[in-house]
């Protein structure tokens, strides 16, 4: 497996960033800034999406799952040198992170919106929402850089990631558009999240030993608030629960300060 692409930068000590669904590295640039100063960050393209290539699961392992591309990413510590490090992940990536977590690879968890704390047989909401965008990014291609280039464009396009995507850089939110409507491990990491057992139903490892925390913006509009927030907090109690007041599924551009904040306050300080 050649590495997968990723951006590196910052010093202390290293903290692993993986993304959402459909999404690429560069969905935490709000907040690099704030956290380069004070962490080796190191934010990774799943495979099969952003610039990474595409990758086949071992045996048993079901294509684009939790498991699988938490696989991948100790694979990857590995060829880094990294052994326990602090983890913070976005949606999928979330789900991922506690993934990481659970099996003992994390010294922290930190995530925003994390998959996995829908009903049993849920998620098929988000699964629709994200494929709904999807669709709609593959469909209007020829007129997003124009429909991008508007505030209006942006709030239709982009709101329901984002509580306030009309302040969003247009040149972005365009490559965005186009990273989620390319992406070939897409249709896998979907179909796999209806087989993503509830959190509740899994042996929580090494989390109940580390830190963990858990935001979730409450106008999310892909993983709600009021039902999955609620859940997580019932299946780990352990956990620092945090409300992302005004914030959308990925709240980085709407509170970057708070967001670097909840993953600078691991066990290595600020």
């Amino acid at each position: 497996m050649t590495s997968p692409n990723h951006h590196r930068r910052g010093s202390g000590p290293p903290l692993l960033l993986i993304h959402g669904i459909g999404s690429r590295w560069q969905v935490w640039n709000p907040i690099l800034d704030l956290l380069a100063p004070h962490r080796d960050v190191i934010a990774v393209d799943l495979p099969g999406f952003g610039a990474s290539p595409l990758w086949s699961p071992p045996a048993g392992r079901i294509p684009g799952s939790v498991p699988h591309l938490a696989d991948l990413m100790e694979t990857f510590l590995d060829a880094l040198g990294l052994g326990r490090v602090a983890v913070g992940g976005s949606s999928m990536g979330g789900g991922i992170a506690l993934e990481l977590g659970r099996r003992g690879r994390a010294r922290a968890v930190t995530v925003f919106s994390p998959v996995g704390f829908w009903a049993p047989g849920g998620g098929r909401w988000g699964r629709f929402v994200v494929g709904a965008a999807r669709a709609g990014s593959s469909a209007l291609d020829p007129l997003l850089p124009r429909l991008m280039a508007s505030r209006a464009g942006r709030a239709a396009l982009c709101s329901v990631f984002y509580a306030h995507p009309g302040g969003l850089d247009p040149a972005d939110c365009l490559d965005d558009a186009r990273a989620l409507a390319g992406a070939p491990g897409f249709g896998a990491a979907r179909t796999a999240f209806g087989r993503l057992a509830p959190w509740s139903a899994v042996d929580p490892g090494a989390l109940t030993r580390i830190p963990v925390t858990v935001a979730w913006g409450t106008r999310d509009a892909v993983l709600p608030y009021r039902n999955q927030a609620f859940r997580a907090r019932r299946f780990l109690p352990g956990a620092r629960h945090v409300p992302l007041r005004g914030c959308g599924h990925l709240p980085f551009p709407d509170d970057p300060r708070r967001c670097a904040d909840l993953l600078l306050s691991g066990p290595d300080g600020q």
